[in-house]
């Protein structure tokens, strides 16, 4: 007689053979070619029995021990022609007795061997964030010594402002030997107005700051200004990283909001429009800020979850539509578009009179699921609650849009993403590679910590100090580390070149940019074929230039600036003909090296070529230098045909201007 255990096996082979046998083959011939890991139609995936239960935009493919009740089942049957599988215009229905073998199959418990699922909940990046006991030096030891202090100067300068040090500060510096003069350099720069101008920009990248809407015209936005100023001065002011989220997601929602906290919700108003008649297209709009909030803040692609549950994350579409009803709860501005040309629904600030491009609330409501991620195919409401991964909580309030609780759930000190992400971007901005290589993807398809115990030490001392960025900045520049020496050079950002041409021209506006010169609203007329296109020249700082969504900065689009239309959560390095013809003959650069000749100008020949060097690299030039110098100057000079000595000096200016020394950093 066979014993209970015995018996429960032989039943289990059973089960296994009856799937190997009889449900694979047909999944496998009939059914992954649309559900599988290659492609996945309506979100719903058939290779693994989790996926199954999971389902798709319909719901869970099956109910285990109910076929009746199970969807899959519906679908063979052609019980719904919209669910039919296959669908009638792609082949035959099964046969019957393969039917029964399905139904057989779910009644006795679906048994799929071999596709054992590793639990999305273990990924790396949702356990919580556990502090190792030990820091940076500990974990990330250098591999060789102090870079020299000529070096250290220019790096940390760059780092945390963007622009190269004065001569005078790199002599004063290196001829400091104190204990503290490091530290004190830090505090310095870290004080600066340049340090929230260089890591606000930084900013601005991940949330596709704009001056202009995006939609076929691509309409101005000229209130834009007010927010991307106030992300810089957030920087400079080192708001807490918590209460930055909290007033860029629900500022207006705060008690007594200020202007500056009604302005700082521009972090969803700058959100893209599409389409002719964007009012028509906001669900793209409502997207676009899903997949930007998921990026910049939790390192989650949530905009997959649109048409179908994530294919690798848990996220399911439920949970983007829980986001979806939050911002469709929300009233954007409107900047104009060609079928509607005025703009509307600016948000007044108190006690002024240039209203804010920012978002309130507008009437409270829970989406529908919209099947396919169509408008026009609306499926059951989806309360509004935070992602499920995260705890699911509903909102506190149903009479509000809900972003006041979304914004506590974001910034919770427990939560396990908030805090790692932005701590692996700060240490990506000094070392120009993230502990985690995709900064914006921390899910199971992302790459995995190269020190995980390092990020979660950042972490939690992030959120222990604070949530304070400077802190973070100190700990990191003040690590063995960072100050090392390193045989590699980053080459400049093309806000950084473009900032350097200016300093050693001696021409560099320092004060904050503010609105632009755009056409007077009444003579807006843009269109899908005229649309709005424009560059103005400054000499502030680049932060402060008009960015527009369609056409694009001419020389930030050269040197790799960012993209407007989506978020940047790391700068590409290129190398192209077209860079060195810029160095050749483009206006704006050699106006900056005649500038710079006419001050050389100004002093004794025999002291140029050292103020030049001093004034391109920030050091002495060589004897080598001087003489290669005065070499050129006199071919230059001599012709044919003969030139003035203001253009042979604006040459030699353009040699160091366009040089490699000038346009990277150690």
């Amino acid at each position: 007689m066979l014993t209970l255990a015995a018996s429960l096996i032989l039943l289990a082979q059973d089960d296994v053979d009856l799937f190997e046998k009889r449900i694979r083959p047909v999944l496998h011939a009939g059914c992954l070619p649309c559900h599988g890991p290659d492609k996945t139609k309506a979100g719903l995936r058939l290779d693994s029995r989790s996926a199954l239960l999971r389902g798709g935009d319909s719901g869970p493919a099956i109910k285990v021990g109910d076929p009746d009740g199970s969807l899959l089942i519906k679908a063979i049957r052609h019980a719904d022609p919209d669910l039919a599988m296959p669908p009638k215009k792609a082949g035959k229905k099964l046969r019957d007795d393969q039917i029964r073998d399905f139904e057989a199959w779910i009644r006795a418990g679906a048994v799929y061997p071999g596709t054992a699922e590793p639990p999305p909940l273990k990924h790396w990046a949702f356990q919580p964030v556990v502090d190792p006991g030990v820091g940076i030096d500990a974990l990330f030891p250098a591999k060789a010594p102090v870079a020299d202090r000529r070096t250290l100067i220019r790096r940390v300068t760059y780092d945390l402002t963007g622009l190269p040090p004065t001569p005078e500060e790199v002599d004063a510096f290196v001829a400091d030997n104190s204990p503290g003069a490091f530290d004190a350099l830090v505090e310095r720069l870290l004080a600066s107005p340049a340090y929230g101008e260089k890591w606000g920009r930084k900013w601005l990248d991940l949330v596709r700051y704009a001056d202009t809407a995006g939609e076929n015209s691509d309409y101005p936005a000229p209130q834009a200004w007010r927010y991307r100023n106030w992300v810089i001065d957030a920087f400079n002011r080192d708001l807490p990283y918590d209460q930055f989220l909290r007033e860029q997601l629900a500022g207006d929602l705060l008690e007594r909001p200020t202007p500056e906290q009604i302005i700082a919700t521009g972090y969803l108003a700058v959100a893209r429009r599409f389409g002719h008649d964007t009012d028509k297209d906001m669900h793209l709009t409502y997207e676009d800020v899903i997949d930007t909030l998921g990026k910049s803040v939790l390192g989650l692609t949530i905009g997959c979850a649109r048409c179908h549950n994530h294919k690798y994350d848990p996220v399911t579409t439920r949970d983007y539509y829980a986001l979806y009803g939050i911002f469709a709860s929300t009233r954007f501005p409107f900047p104009g578009c060609e079928a509607k040309q005025k703009p509307r629904d600016l948000v007044p600030l108190p006690g002024t009179t240039d209203a804010a491009y920012a978002v309130i609330d507008g009437k409270p409501e829970d989406a529908r699921l919209q099947n396919r991620g169509e408008p026009a195919m609306p499926g059951e409401p989806v309360a509004r609650r935070n992602l499920e991964l995260f705890g699911g909580q509903p909102l506190s309030d149903p009479k509000s849009s809900g972003r006041l609780d979304l914004a506590r759930w974001l910034t919770d000190a427990r939560h396990p993403l908030t805090a790692r992400v932005m701590a692996n971007r700060i240490w990506q901005g000094h070392f120009g590679r993230g502990l985690v290589a995709t900064p914006s993807d921390f899910g199971t398809r992302g790459a995995t910590p190269t020190h995980p115990q390092l990020l979660d030490h950042l972490a939690a001392r992030f959120v222990d100090g604070g949530w304070s960025v400077k802190a973070l900045h100190r700990a990191i520049l003040k690590s063995a580390a960072w100050r090392q020496a390193d045989a590699g050079r980053r080459r400049l950002d093309a806000e950084e070149i473009r900032d350097a041409l200016l300093v050693a021209s001696g021409e560099l506006d320092r004060r904050p940019g503010e609105g632009h010169p755009f056409p007077p609203e009444k003579d807006w007329k843009f269109t899908q074929h005229a649309p709005f296109k424009a560059v103005y020249e400054s000499k502030r700082r680049s932060v402060y230039l008009m960015t527009q969504r369609i056409q694009r900065h001419p020389f930030l689009a050269l040197f790799d600036g960012p993209d407007a239309n989506a978020s940047t959560a790391q700068r590409e390095v290129s190398t192209v003909p077209t860079q060195a013809l810029y160095f050749l003959n483009d206006p704006f650069f050699h106006a900056r090296s005649e500038a710079l000749a006419k001050k050389l100008l100004l002093l004794p020949a025999e002291e140029r070529a050292e103020a030049a060097h001093r004034a391109c690299f920030q050091r002495p030039a060589t004897g080598r230098e001087r003489h290669d110098a005065a070499t050129f100057i006199d071919a230059y000079r001599a012709g044919p045909p003969a030139q003035s000595e203001l253009a042979a000096w604006s040459a030699y200016a353009r040699t160091l201007m366009g040089s490699n020394e000038f346009i990277t950093v150690d």
